[in-house]
């Protein structure tokens, strides 16, 4: 799933070197250690890497999805050049795309198959060193004093692209929340969405810079500050009551920016009327998309801004660790002048992200910030403070008690094809779903389907008792029986409206391996069922697992209920049902 990205000659570069903005010396003080250039030396004595030669000068970094094409294009440029360390070996950059939890993960272990990171925020990095943290000793070098290994696994690293989180919306909806002429602010957005029960926004969930920001920004809009966030501020019940106010409006939540973009090239305006990304995102989607434009709203009580760090671990800090080669550090100190280089800043530029060097005028000729009030590069007006990591902690778990809670019914085929390794994985992934459904108001039940209804547990709020529950349910799980999907999903969506519960999100999440072939129901009463009832949207997301399954009626089913279609095999069934919960 995490492959390198493919080189490609002659296509347009993108990536910025950052920008020390005046609105991020605010939060200097926060970040004054952890930006300063220096190399960490190991107090282990170098061995011979176990993952990489001793004198590999090829460097593998790990990049959030959206940065990495960018990353790649300029790393192509880089290698191309043909730089080489003092012994000859070629100076190379490898980009290889991670999820942020993904990389996380991958790099809290000892030996990552990376030597360099670059996710969307140093929310990551702060994340990764308290992961570090947790099940590290301190280790002391010798003749020193003990020194915890967290605070020196990341070393050299550099700040190469800014880009602050806006609202990106439709021209004529962003219009009607009454911009150009005020700027536009959070109470705005949920004030439409209480009026227009048709308007729909959305943010990714906080397992993404931009749906983690947009959430800081919402609770110091709450607090009623620009910086200096504090645990106390940010759950005063005040606090809590504004930030739930606004996420009650939320349609639902997601993955990043460039799943929603994927959605918006399939199905334009029916998507979204306005989403949280990134300021680069609405200039990239204009720059190809003339005919339907974005605008970028800055909220009026400030914002956040992803700032794409570039830092090298620090490895081979423990026994038998494969450490960091001289020649690696070489090939990063190049990379990084090269990203801050003139001519890497001007092409980072076209790109859509602010350049570090202040020199360049962001409205110069030939600039996407010239010539287009749908983007403003005057604005924010207000940059917010990033807060220390505690309050970060407390913001994203208090979120789950501030989100819009969720109905989800998972309605899954065990009829006879599934038999087998196809059951336990699906088996596996269910479990995966529950772990991930943390909110203390969101409820889960479970259609499980053959040839009719096997087995229906309606909704229950996912306490301790209730996992457990649905879990037992998961275990007595038996494949045989043809397949009734229609059925099935139309069993789920009559309860989701017997429900009755407008403040939630309502889901329905199917999984099937083959074709209908016992139902009663049709996809037309499915439809005719969910349009009866337009006050109480009920999202239907589809999985195909396996080669037989019917897609033509997948399709349809996730078109008609406004989700998503997916296509799984046994080996990331848990992954996808991983990404869905995300949504909720």
């Amino acid at each position: 799933m995490n492959k390198p990205l493919p080189r490609r000659k002659n296509q347009r570069a993108a990536a910025i070197a950052v920008v020390v903005f005046l609105g991020f010396l605010g939060c200097a003080a926060v970040f004054a250690t952890q930006w300063v250039w220096g190399v960490v030396t190991s107090f282990w004595d170098s061995a011979e890497p176990a993952g990489w030669e001793s004198t590999s000068a090829e460097l593998t970094v790990a990049v959030s999805p959206v940065m990495a094409p960018v990353l790649a294009d300029l790393a192509e440029a880089f290698n191309e050049q043909g730089r080489r360390a003092a012994d000859g070996q070629s100076l190379v950059v490898t980009v290889v795309a991670y999820d942020p939890e993904e990389l996380v993960g991958a790099a809290a272990q000892s030996t990552p198959p990376f030597q360099a990171i670059s996710p969307d925020s140093s929310l990551w990095l702060a994340q990764l060193e308290q992961r570090w943290a947790e099940g590290d000793e301190s280790v002391s070098p010798e003749g020193g004093a003990a020194i915890p290994l967290a605070q020196r696994r990341i070393g050299t690293q550099l700040r190469y692209a800014v880009s602050p989180i806006v609202l990106a919306a439709w021209e004529d909806v962003a219009l009607r929340l009454g911009w150009p002429d005020r700027p536009v602010s959070w109470q705005d957005v949920q004030r439409r969405a209480t009026q227009d029960p048709n308007f729909k926004w959305s943010h990714a969930s906080t397992r993404h810079a931009s749906g983690l920001l947009a959430v800081l920004a919402e609770f110091y809009a709450g607090a009623g500050l620009t910086r200096g966030l504090t645990v106390a501020a940010a759950t005063d019940p005040a606090t809590l009551a504004y930030v739930q106010a606004v996420e009650g409006t939320v349609r639902f939540y997601g993955e990043n920016e460039d799943q929603v973009v994927e959605r918006l090239r399939q199905q334009g305006r029916e998507f979204l009327d306005l989403f949280v990304a990134q300021e680069r995102l609405v200039i990239d989607w204009n720059r190809q998309h003339p005919e339907q434009q974005l605008v970028a709203l800055y909220p009026a009580e400030g914002t956040l801004w992803t700032d794409h760090p570039l830092a090298l671990l620090e490895l081979g800090q423990r026994p038998g660790e494969p450490g960091v080669t001289a020649n690696q550090r070489q090939t990063f100190q190049s990379f990084a002048d090269y990203l801050t280089s003139e001519p890497s800043q001007r092409q980072l530029l076209a790109a859509g992200y602010r350049p570090a060097d202040l020199s360049i005028a962001l409205d110069e000729p030939g600039s996407p910030f010239a010539d287009t009030i749908r983007v403003d590069w005057r604005q924010p007006q207000t940059t917010l403070q990033m807060p220390p990591a505690e309050v970060v902690a407390v913001v994203s778990d208090f979120w789950y008690y501030t989100k819009r809670p969720t109905n989800v019914y998972l309605v899954v085929d065990t009829s006879g094809s599934m038999e087998g390794s196809k059951l336990r994985s699906t088996q596996n992934a269910l479990k995966s779903f529950l772990e991930q459904i943390r909110g203390s108001r969101d409820r889960v039940g479970i259609v499980e389907f053959g040839s009719d209804l096997k087995s229906y547990t309606q909704l229950a709020t996912l306490d301790d008792a209730a996992r457990q529950q649905l879990n037992r349910q998961i275990d007595r799980m038996n494949a045989d029986g043809g397949t009734a999907l229609n059925d099935a999903v139309y069993a789920a969506t009559t309860a989701l409206q017997q429900e009755n519960q407008a403040d939630a999100i309502n889901a329905v999440v199917v999984m099937t391996d083959g074709l209908e072939n016992q139902s009663q129901r049709s996809l037309r009463d499915l439809r005719n069922l969910l349009a009866g009832t337009p006050e109480l949207p009920i999202v239907v997301f589809t999985i195909g697992f396996g080669e037989d399954a019917d897609t033509a009626t997948l399709e349809e089913m996730a078109r008609i209920g406004g989700g998503q279609y997916r296509r799984a095999s046994e080996a990331d069934l848990d992954e996808l049902y991983r990404i869905i919960s995300t949504y909720f």
